[in-house]
């Protein structure tokens, strides 16, 4: 239980710098909750996991096939920090320089908006090739496939909840979340993406 709980509170901390971050798919998802409230989010994260699951499942049967490679999990680590300083790094650059509540507009409906905003999301893509793959193979290692599952249910009610609330927020005020709160949310996040870099390194040496 006790590495369960410890797994669990690693993917949510690290989890956090991929779901809360701004990019077209948080810009569709304030867009869609202007007009249908909470249950634009809902669409948007059912659309979401469209893509998100087989992308951790075809990853995870990539990791197993790969472990036998010498050194492969010192190179998954270094990847997975290098990735999450690359990340920190894009967020604080993101907060600073652009308006925080930036809205786009799209043709398509709340679900069609999930799938084509994650699928065509190259940092969502490199996210998982990345820091995602760090956090497959550590769960893969601890409960082989059904490790893949575990890490499952621990990031995407993340995704659930943060589209969700955010699409309910702005049904109810397009400024739901003040410029100076954004902010201290993601450098918060990003000093933890740096952090758990820095682990990430010291357990590959």
């Amino acid at each position: 239980m006790e590495q369960l709980l410890g797994f669990a509170a690693t993917v949510i901390i690290i989890s956090s710098s991929g779901v809360m971050s701004p990019g077209p798919l948080f810009a569709a998802n304030i867009f869609y909750g202007l007009k249908e409230g909470a249950k634009g989010g809902l669409k948007m994260s059912f659309g979401h996991t469209v893509v998100e699951l087989p992308l951790i499942v075809l990853l995870g049967i990539g990791i197993i096939s790969l472990e036998s490679v010498p050194q492969f999990r010192i190179i998954i680590a270094i990847v997975g920090a290098l990735g999450l300083f690359g990340f920190a790094g894009l967020q604080l650059k993101s907060v600073f320089g652009h308006d925080a509540n930036h809205q786009i507009k799209t043709k398509y409906g709340p679900f069609l908006s999930g799938i084509l905003f994650s699928a065509l999301n190259p940092f969502f893509i490199i996210w998982w090739f990345t820091v995602g793959f760090k956090l497959i193979s550590d769960s893969i290692v601890l409960w082989s496939l059904l490790g893949l599952l575990i890490l499952f249910a621990l990031h995407i009610w993340m995704d659930f909840a943060w589209l969700a609330s955010t699409s309910y927020l702005s049904s109810k005020s397009s400024k739901f979340l003040s410029q100076r709160n954004y902010r201290f949310l993601f450098i918060a996040i990003s000093g933890f993406m740096i952090y758990f870099g820095i682990t990430f390194l010291l357990d590959a040496f």
